[in-house]
């Protein structure tokens, strides 16, 4: 193809409780402001707490259905519907950079933790998206390299976004309209914002276990997972810009941060790629 095409960015989403679709807050205006200032993607390719498989999967349906995967909400939450079309072509590029064995899910739809976030960055539903699995078992090593193997599609017009919660305990979740953030997880947001700063990728892909609250911060990897795909993905130089911070219901941060100029320069798409 002969059109040029933005350089995209590629953005870690903390998305928080289903019902921030419904919300106007400091989230969603953040989020909304952030997809105005982006150059139009080609696509987007997310990456999702909320898919996890054996093995890499990419989904091809070529009409992603909206997957209302929660239950015992308000019903206004299960009428919302995110119309974007999917883009099978993109899921075998994919597939081409992570190799045979990435399988393809014609079927899957977009889970909340894609749509919930795509909702404010692209209102309209007009940018194709795919989704990306996460590798239940798979290390945070491997996630770093998935996400370098994924970086190229950022030159040809793709989106990279990642979607989860770098401090997520459902445990200890307050619903009260005056929850606090908790002490702990405003200690452990702070260490992954300085390693953010620090580039230091592989602090954050170490044992976090082992870090201030870490054990409180992330009992379990899911939601912690999607930002280091995004970090495999970033380029030698690029340091994350913080898009927007703070915690919800006590324990889930809301951290958003993006990487690389989200107005980049016009270049050539790597030739051949017609997807």
């Amino acid at each position: 193809m002969s059109e040029k095409t933005a350089r995209q960015p590629a953005l870690f989403v903390g998305h928080g409780s289903p019902m921030n679709a419904l919300a106007d807050n400091a989230w969603t205006r953040a989020l909304s402001a952030l997809g105005e200032r982006l150059e139009r993607p080609r696509a987007v390719l997310c990456v999702s707490a909320h898919w996890l498989t054996r093995g890499d999967r990419v989904a091809g349906a070529e009409r992603p259905r909206t997957i209302h995967d929660f239950a015992g909400f308000p019903e206004a939450l299960y009428r919302e519907e995110y119309p974007a079309r999917g883009c099978p072509a993109l899921a075998a590029r994919v597939r081409e950079a992570l190799g045979p064995d990435c399988g393809v899910d014609a079927q899957r739809g977009f889970d909340h933790g894609a749509w919930t976030a795509l909702k404010f960055l692209y209102p309209k539903a007009d940018v194709p998206v795919v989704q990306l699995s996460v590798d239940a078992g798979g290390s945070a090593r491997r996630r770093l390299e998935v996400g370098a193997r994924l970086r190229a599609l950022r030159e040809e017009g793709v989106l990279i976004v990642g979607s989860g919660n770098v401090v997520h305990n459902l445990s200890r979740v307050d619903f009260s309209d005056r929850a606090r953030p908790l002490d702990w997880a405003l200690e452990f947001e702070a260490w992954v914002k300085e390693r953010l700063r620090a580039r230091d990728f592989d602090a954050l892909a170490g044992d976090v276990g082992a870090a201030p609250s870490g054990r409180l911060a992330v009992p379990t990897t899911d939601h912690y997972d999607p930002m280091l795909y995004v970090l495999g993905a970033a380029d030698e130089t690029e340091v994350p810009r913080i898009e927007h911070e703070g915690v919800q219901n006590g324990s889930i941060s809301m951290l958003s941060f993006s990487l690389g100029g989200a107005l980049g320069a016009k270049i050539t798409p790597a030739a051949g790629r017609n997807w």
